[in-house]
């Protein structure tokens, strides 16, 4: 399968599995799932053609693991980064000491005054590692990697959950938790 394509289907699982299910006419459970049948004869009915082949194929090969296929392979689902509301039934886990959020200069100002914010969707998200955050924040310019406490946030009751792809999920991260580099 040709990468374009691959990407070009990711990006419309994104939408609408994270964003818009309205745009082709499929409602997510409450959890974020879909059955992948009616995934695929909504997508054909919209003039987007899917098979479950190529569906497997994106999940499997997409680098940020976006998605994952229940484990009965009938439904599928955004594993984070959702503005529709759903509960993604994640249990509170214990971080690492220290978390990281990659951003740009043009939000620093804002992150300065409001702290990390979760905007439309329904969560704040983090890495593990410095070079995810980098890689995360280089979609909009030059990366600025910002070491988040999370050590303190959760001995001072934050919650925070772990996606199926690894990603570190908050509803918000103070700025006192933040530290910001001094070029910034």
């Amino acid at each position: 399968m040709a990468k374009d394509q691959l990407k070009h289907v990711s990006k419309f699982l994104s939408l609408v599995l994270r964003h818009q299910p309205e745009v082709i006419g499929v409602q997510l459970d409450s959890q974020g799932w879909v059955s992948i049948e009616e995934l695929i004869g909504a997508a054909g009915r919209h003039g987007k053609q899917l098979n479950r082949e190529l569906i497997t194929e994106v999940v499997a090969n997409n680098d940020k693991q976006r998605f994952s296929i229940s484990d009965d392979g009938q439904r599928i689902r955004a594993n984070q980064g959702h503005s529709v509301n759903i509960e993604l039934g994640l249990s509170p886990a214990a971080p690492p000491k220290i978390l990281f959020h990659g951003t740009v200069q043009k939000f620093i100002e804002s992150i300065r005054e409001k702290g990390l914010i979760k905007g439309s969707r329904q969560h704040v998200h983090l890495s593990a590692d410095r070079e995810t955050a980098e890689k995360v924040a280089q979609r909009r310019g030059k990366p600025i990697i910002l070491p988040v406490d999370s050590e303190q946030m959760n001995q001072d009751e934050f919650q925070f959950y772990l996606s199926e792809n690894g990603v570190w999920l908050t509803d918000h991260v103070p700025a006192g938790y933040l530290t910001f580099p001094e070029e910034v």
